[in-house]
């Protein structure tokens, strides 16, 4: 069964275009007009095997805000609907990662109740183009719109680069290990019989 969607989003301050396909092998077509979130995204789906094409106009002349949140709501509601029932997925996913300075813990559960746990400071206002306030917003984003709790902590980590970094790329891999499928059941992974 195919688990690709495409989700289009459109106000007075965006207009987004996402396709993701959770079964993929990495590629990724990104243009946000962010260059920094672009080279995050494109290490999101590199990094958990996902195929990704995003598309996004937004008021870019006001801030980098509007098109962070609202590409974060977009793949959110991409990876909920992509997901079904969730029958037979592991629904949790945990994953440290190490990029330099920087070590990063993201942890996953894919039980369609929304909570967002977030600790990490940024040194500076950008990196690049990317207001580093943004990053919070995007992932409070992709939780609430796609039902998930998420935890996100930088553990140690002096650059900032690094540090954001790190963070997109243990959730692609923590959202590749909840998402992936176990061969030894195709039940929905509740007690409650749903998710």
């Amino acid at each position: 069964m195919s688990r690709i969607k495409l989700v289009e989003r459109e106000t007075k301050e965006t207009n987004i275009s996402l396709t993701l396909d959770l079964d993929g092998t990495g590629q990724a077509v990104v243009d946000t007009g962010i260059g920094f979130f672009d080279h995050m995204l494109e290490g999101f789906a590199k990094h958990g095997l996902f195929n990704l094409k995003v598309s996004a106009k937004g008021d870019l002349i006001v801030d980098t805000h509007h098109t962070i949140e609202d590409t974060g709501i977009v793949l959110g509601l991409a990876i909920k609907e992509a997901l079904g029932d969730k029958a037979g997925i592991n629904r949790y996913g945990s994953f440290i990662l190490p990029m330099d300075d920087a070590l990063v813990l993201c942890a996953i559960d894919l039980c369609g109740r929304p909570y967002f746990e977030y600790d990490c400071k940024f040194e500076s206002e950008r990196i690049g183009y990317l207001e580093t306030q943004c990053v919070r917003e995007f992932f409070y984003a992709i939780s609430y719109s796609a039902g998930m709790n998420l935890h996100i902590k930088v553990l140690s980590g002096i650059n900032d680069h690094h540090k954001c970094e790190a963070m997109f790329k243990a959730f692609a891999k923590a959202l590749d290990i909840a998402t992936s499928k176990d061969p030894r059941t195709n039940e929905i992974p509740s007690t409650k019989g749903m998710l």
